[in-house]
């Protein structure tokens, strides 16, 4: 199942995505993020009482999670980009924190401030958690886990290697589009070999899949639900494969005109343009 959150004659609203149309929710069924607590049993009764459809092409994506409880970076998560870092792959996650106000939605575009000019792509896989929890043992993992999205950890590197940290450089308003939707479980299991592409303009930046992940969706509920009471709707965005724009030769950044597309296979394609907040 998909479930995504909408704009539809001036309404924001949430539902069901099934080919070509969106299911409004049955009416006093709650929030979304009600909804990613449910079990699959109750997840499925929810889309069989949905209101008329719309069509996808007449709505407007919106973040899934607009506001999680917690969004967690895993940093140097793909064994081909420690390899074109020139790094050693971390014994343990390397974890760390966004600010969910630099969530932005499908379609909204990526606003670059006049204060950096190596502003970079790194598609990622979203992991959503539905029922939360602390101490989540290995095996019980994937249980807690409601789906997946698509994030684009966008990040200005002079910021980042300047502040000596990544919170910052990686949190600028506009800076995490997340969407289109979140697919569950039920669909993709552990997402444990996905193909995940990025495009600059059309040009092919990134291309790899989550086998090249060094630390597994199961293993980072489990870890992190050792220090971390997960909460529901949280989003551990799980790293990034080779192909950022700072390990390329020469180093390429995203410039104002520049429109940049993630796609994850079984998920679904995102697409966002670049534009400047001051332009000169």
């Amino acid at each position: 199942m998909r479930l995504a959150r909408f704009e539809h004659s001036g309404m924001s609203e949430w539902g069901f995505v099934d080919d070509s149309k969106v299911y409004p929710r049955p009416a006093g069924s709650g929030t979304l993020l009600d909804a990613l607590a449910l079990s699959p049993t109750d997840l499925a009764s929810l889309r069989n009482h949905c209101r008329h459809p719309v069509e996808l092409d007449e709505v407007k994506l919106l973040s899934p999670i607009p506001h999680p409880p917690q969004f967690i970076g895993i940093g140097l998560n793909y064994k081909d980009h420690a390899t074109e870092a020139g790094l050693t792959p971390p014994e343990s996650p390397v974890a760390f924190g966004f600010l969910p106000s630099a969530i932005t939605n499908p379609g909204d575009p990526i606003e670059i401030p006049p204060f950096t000019d190596e502003v970079d792509w790194e598609a990622e896989l979203g992991i959503v958690i539905g029922l939360g929890g602390r101490d989540i043992p290995l095996d019980e993992a994937m249980d807690r886990v409601a789906g997946y999205t698509l994030v684009n950890d966008v990040s200005a590197r002079d910021i980042q290697v300047g502040d000596g940290q990544w919170g910052r450089a990686k949190s600028f308003d506009t800076f995490k589009p997340m969407g289109p939707w979140v697919t569950t479980t039920n669909e993709l299991g552990a997402a444990s070999d996905l193909a995940i592409r990025l495009w600059v303009n059309d040009e092919l930046k990134q291309s790899s899949t989550t086998k090249e992940l060094i630390f597994d969706v199961p293993y980072l509920v489990n870890y992190l639900s050792q220090s971390i009471t997960l909460q529901t709707g949280a989003v551990i965005s799980t790293g990034t494969p080779s192909g950022v724009g700072f390990s390329r030769e020469p180093q390429e950044y995203l410039l104002a005109g520049d429109s940049v597309t993630i796609e994850i296979e079984g998920i679904g394609r995102m697409t966002n343009p670049v534009i400047a907040t001051n332009p000169q």
